[in-house]
């Protein structure tokens, strides 16, 4: 038999490093390589008018089923906005969390449970203290800081959260700084849920603000909790599809090859949980405040 060197911690901390140094470069570069105008209103608009037949923009959101299938629509329409790519990054964690399981169903309900509960407890709370606090909400105002308007501060801030959580869990992943979820890969999985249902906390997607005053305006907060909970599901339909079709139409073989290999799923994990964590921030902490001329960034010729 073939003598396999072990790894040294020297080898291992170079590997390491260079994980960490392509990561940021991939989130950067994404960063700059982002269309908003072509994710947004080509991708998003277009998705939403054929689902619901009619512009979205100008569609009427009368009575609570109305409201309720606008909000899915909706929310499946911005699965590809600036927010919502980082939801790629879950798929290695849930992977962690599910590939033990026996049997290819419950390796995928099993995490796909705990990701659901996590997001779905933070949007529905939204949603109802929204309806509460009501036009008062800073995503629902037209006012301004300087240039910049008071809604998209509050993105910048939700979003550079967001992403430094997820940075800091990639960071964590490889060693770098201490992990919290160490041997608990359920929690990571809960924690990571939890993130994205706060998107909507920052999203200033017009749909979504659409949806957000109509939910106000019926002054009912189960009403709020629950459009705000379909907006939420609408985003990850396309990640639970791809994550289904990996679970089930490899017979679990995927996720427990994934699994079974602690150092492939950590590097895979990691590197996505950093480059999309750097994304985030580098996007609506520097390109976007510097649209409104806080500070420089460089401009593609399609932005």
């Amino acid at each position: 038999m073939a003598h396999v060197r072990p790894v040294t911690g020297t080898e291992r901390t170079t590997g390491s490093g260079r994980l960490i140094v392509g990561s940021v470069i991939a989130g950067v570069l994404l960063s700059v390589l982002w269309s908003y105008e072509f994710v947004d209103h080509v991708i998003g608009a277009n998705v939403a008018n054929a689902l619901l037949g009619e512009e979205a923009a100008t569609a009427s959101i009368a009575g609570t089923a109305a409201g309720l299938a606008f909000a899915f629509v909706s929310g499946l329409a911005g699965t590809f906005t600036a927010c919502n790519i980082a939801m790629a990054a879950s798929i290695g964690p849930m992977s962690e969390a599910g590939g033990t399981s026996t049997g290819a169903l419950r390796s995928l309900l099993r995490p796909l449970g705990f990701f659901t509960a996590g997001m779905v407890a933070v949007s529905a709370v939204y949603g109802a203290v929204g309806v509460l606090v009501g036009p008062g909400m800073p995503q629902l105002s037209n006012a301004m800081v300087g240039t910049m308007p008071v809604r998209l501060l509050q993105s910048a801030i939700v979003f550079g959260v967001v992403g430094l959580a997820m940075t800091y869990l990639g960071l964590a992943a490889l060693g770098v700084l201490p992990d919290p979820f160490r041997g608990r890969p359920v929690a990571r999985v809960v924690v990571l849920g939890a993130l994205v249902g706060a998107f909507l906390i920052g999203r200033p997607y017009p749909m979504f603000i659409k949806l957000f005053r109509s939910a106000v305006d019926s002054g009912n907060p189960l009403f709020g909790a629950g459009t705000f909970v379909l907006q939420s599901v609408g985003n990850v339909v396309l990640v639970t599809a791809v994550f289904a079709a990996l679970a089930l139409g490899t017979k679990g073989r995927f996720l427990r090859w994934f699994s079974g290999d602690g150092r492939r799923s950590t590097a895979v994990s990691a590197a996505l949980l950093i480059a999309l964590g750097v994304f985030l921030l580098v996007y609506w902490d520097v390109r976007v405040p510097s649209i409104f001329g806080f500070g420089w960034f460089p401009t593609m010729p399609y932005n």
